[in-house]
């Protein structure tokens, strides 16, 4: 697909359309999981003599970051599963510490946890209306000169001079100095 020449009128087909994908989802979150579990897997790939992998404890060196990889996908395409696919990478974070060469050398276990944190806490963003909203315009004031009557429950002073009521006090309290029978 060729690239439109400014001035030439044509546009692309979607130009948005990544940016809106990227906001349905937890996108920062997922994409620093999936950065962690990599580092975390390639730290567990290095050639390094001083480190050992011994039976069970060396296959969970593989196994952690390959589940971390996949909750970062898993992050990306399924949003609505957000949540437990955040636990599920925050928790192996913490345990590729002990598993993964101190968890990819500190760098891929921080980069997991704060991705993990970011999808946890993201929420879908509420759509903005494009068009303005259909809002029934405010009322006028009678052509006779007298204010317009307020809408109900606000409060407004009488022309008399007396004391302000709200409409919902007036009818609950009498105002006579009656007893007001109890259960009312």
């Amino acid at each position: 697909m060729a690239a439109a020449r400014p001035g030439s009128g044509t546009t692309p087909a979607r130009p948005g359309r990544f940016r809106r994908w990227r906001r349905t989802r937890p996108f920062w979150g997922g994409l620093l999981v999936v950065l962690g579990g990599a580092e975390i897997l390639a730290s567990v790939w290095a050639p390094l003599p001083v480190v050992l992998h011994v039976g069970l404890q060396g296959l969970a060196g593989y196994f952690v970051p390959v589940v971390l990889l996949t909750c970062g996908v898993l992050l990306l395409v399924t949003p609505a599963q957000r949540v437990f696919y955040a636990i599920v990478a925050i928790i192996l974070a913490l345990v590729s510490w002990l598993t993964s060469n101190l968890g990819g050398f500190g760098v891929g276990m921080v980069l997991t946890l704060v991705g993990g944190c970011l999808a946890l806490a993201w929420t879908v963003r509420p759509r903005v209306p494009t068009a303005p909203s259909a809002a029934p315009p405010p009322a006028a004031a009678p052509p006779s000169g007298e204010p317009a009557e307020p809408p109900s429950g606000e409060v407004t002073a009488p022309p008399s001079g007396e004391p302000a009521v709200p409409p919902s006090a007036e009818l609950a309290a009498p105002s006579s100095g009656e007893a007001v029978p109890p259960g009312r």
